[in-house]
């Protein structure tokens, strides 16, 4: 396989970081974005050769233009773009504030938009987005209680990759949205103390990563479960 260009998103740990790992160690260069420049750093020195970092915050306004200055800099044209990174506050819909709201569709659906729309011109034609989205923005699949701003701000995730493969096709660019059940990262331990999930983030890197490098042979404009069961 030629080697991609890859931009992700949440690279620094969990889903995020055994994503962003596995597909350097394939050989593929990877630009990981984060906020913490040290956890980057350590990402960094597994496959130094492979890795560029990034650490920004993607929710200020000029995320995306920052972004797209580093790949002009790097002269990176991307093949595939990655929106891990996400944010859940588990709160009882009538205690979810103003800013708890806002801060959950910035990470999980705004900062997607601008970021895909800002970088454009240094992608590829034939490429891919990937969305990664929970089965709580999964439409018809069972919700629980305290996710209301999490599951709607990642249905809008889900919806937005829809759009974006229709307006996106003249330019040969698949997305596709993954919806995640349940996987042992430290949002949801944070988000659920106790809770164990079926699936740990070095078994759901590999998978995420493998179908970034080939789902769009097969798939476009689909949003698609990736879950054991109810709640995982």
């Amino acid at each position: 396989m030629p080697i991609k260009e890859i931009v992700i998103t949440g690279a620094s740990k969990g889903i995020g970081f055994e994503t962003a790992l596995f597909l350097a160690e394939k050989g593929h260069r990877v630009t990981a974005i984060s906020r913490s420049e040290d956890l980057l750093e350590n990402l960094r020195s597994h496959v130094p050769e492979q890795i560029r970092i990034l650490p920004i915050d993607i929710t200020t306004p000029d995320a995306g233009s920052v972004v797209a200055d580093f790949l002009s800099e790097h002269s990176v044209k991307a093949d595939i773009l990655i929106h891990n990174a996400g944010l859940l506050i588990n709160k009882p819909f009538s205690e979810q504030n103003n800013a708890d709201l806002e801060r959950q569709f910035e990470v999980n659906a705004l900062a997607p938009f601008r970021i895909t729309r800002d970088i454009l011109p240094h992608f590829n034609s034939s490429g891919h987005i990937v969305c990664i989205s929970s089965m709580g923005g999964f439409q018809g699949s069972s919700k629980f209680p305290g996710l209301s701003a999490y599951s709607a701000s990642k249905g809008a995730l889900s919806i937005l990759s829809e759009c974006l493969a229709a307006e996106l096709s003249e330019m040969n660019i698949a997305c596709n949205t993954l919806c995640l059940g349940a996987v042992q990262t430290k949002m949801l331990e944070e988000a659920f103390p106790g809770f164990n999930a079926p699936v740990e983030p070095s078994e759901m890197g590999p998978f995420i990563g493998d179908f970034c490098l080939n789902g769009n042979r097969f798939y476009n404009g689909q949003i698609l479960p990736v879950t054991l069961g109810n709640p995982g």
